[in-house]
């Protein structure tokens, strides 16, 4: 990470939501899912708010660095069609070690849709995905044993 990396600085992400971002289309094999409102998913919605702080984040990260979401607290307060932009403002509020915290907040052009916190880890994402294609060789093994 560079020492660019501080509190205070702020990052906007504009998004307009489509027909795929509802929540009937957010895990099409659920039939609960598929009977909902046609209005952007919390999950998306989380998926937002995570997109902009890694924008802000990846301007200040060293090569072969990268993040990884490890905390979300986000409330999800008003529902959004497609067809609106949401704009999405994050604000890095610390950085302890490799763990950087932000504020986040969304807006449809109508109201405040969702707000919180969310924490990201640097990592080397080589190494991270070596660890990571460990982990299901082992456990890929185990279940067929």
């Amino acid at each position: 990470m560079r020492p660019s990396l501080k509190p205070g600085l702020k990052h906007q992400l504009r998004f307009k939501v489509t027909d795929r971002q509802t929540v009937p289309n957010f895990y099409p094999e659920s039939p609960m899912f598929a009977k909902m409102p046609a209005v952007l998913a919390t999950g998306y919605m989380v998926g937002l708010f995570e997109w902009c702080c890694t924008e802000l984040l990846n301007e200040h990260l060293d090569a072969g660095e990268g993040s990884l979401g490890v905390h979300v607290n986000f409330s999800h307060l008003a529902a959004t069609p497609p067809g609106l932009t949401v704009t999405v403002d994050c604000e890095v509020t610390g950085v302890d070690g490799r763990r950087v915290s932000f504020h986040v907040r969304g807006h449809d052009g109508v109201e405040l849709i969702g707000e919180g916190d969310h924490d990201r880890a640097v990592v080397n994402y080589e190494k991270f995905n070596v660890r990571a294609a460990e982990k299901a060789r082992t456990a890929l093994a185990g279940a067929s044993a």
